[in-house]
């Protein structure tokens, strides 16, 4: 499990890179720096808010995650073999 700082620098590096593509394609369709920055800034906050909360989520789910290695048994018996 990710500790919350690090959900949250994850995030956060991925709102500064979606940030700038945001920005990018804002201004192509406006043609406006002030234009394309607010876009994409409202977008980045909305998509930061979105992605944490998206994580803690998924965080709390444990399907879909491996088996912990130590609690694998080859045999159900009294010689089982544990990894």
């Amino acid at each position: 499990m990710d500790s919350t700082m690090r959900l949250f620098t994850k995030a956060v590096t991925w709102q500064v890179a979606g940030f700038f593509s945001m920005m990018l394609i804002g201004f192509i369709f406006t043609g406006s720096v002030a234009a394309s920055s607010g876009i994409a800034f409202v977008g980045s906050v909305a998509g930061f808010v979105s992605y944490f909360a998206h994580e803690m989520a998924w965080a709390r789910v444990s399907w879909g995650r491996g088996i912990n290695p130590a609690r694998t048994h080859l045999n159900a018996g009294k010689n089982a073999v544990e990894y």
